[in-house]
């Protein structure tokens, strides 16, 4: 049995959704709907499309120069079991996994939902906290306000404390 994932839709290979070449897929489905969002078409629990986790992992393959995956939004959060395993599959065959949330890594750790837990854990970056327009920033890289930040996932889980990527 193949498990599915609703998705908005991917990008095959991106430069702007972290470190190196990326595939990138776009979760459908997101509750913060935050002012100036830029994947409004994103926040309808019921849009998009079930595909299954294989076929994104086919595509991905085709691609020799992938360095990895990242999870964008909607809210890959709150389809963890889905994303997890996705970001499982990926780690597995090499990939980088990055994945963006409006959560605040303080939250996704607080709130204690062992689904949400796992994606963390199977997640190398993590872009946390909501899209705030009146911090808008063009010249952040791989993030759109200045309240978010660029998580070392990894790096916290080993020290046990927040640490922030020396890439953001």
């Amino acid at each position: 049995m193949s498990e599915k994932i609703r998705i908005a839709g991917v990008v095959k290979e991106s430069i702007v959704d972290g470190p190196g070449i990326r595939f990138v897929v776009f979760a459908q489905g997101c509750q913060h709907h935050c002012d100036g969002c830029h994947n409004p078409a994103t926040h309808d629990f019921n849009g998009g499309n079930l595909v299954d986790i294989e076929t994104i992992i086919t595509e991905m393959k085709k691609n020799p120069l992938l360095d990895g995956i990242t999870f964008s939004g909607g809210e890959p959060f709150e389809q963890p079991e889905a994303f997890c395993e996705l970001a499982k599959r990926s780690k597995a065959l090499g990939y980088h996994v990055m994945a963006y949330t409006g959560y605040t890594y303080e939250t996704l750790m607080a709130k204690k939902d062992q689904r949400r837990l796992r994606l963390l854990e199977n997640t190398d970056l993590l872009v946390d906290g909501k899209f705030e327009v009146a911090k808008k920033s063009l010249m952040l890289k791989f993030r759109g306000s200045q309240n978010q930040r660029i998580i070392d996932v990894n790096k916290s889980h080993r020290e046990n404390r927040l640490m922030l990527s020396e890439i953001g």
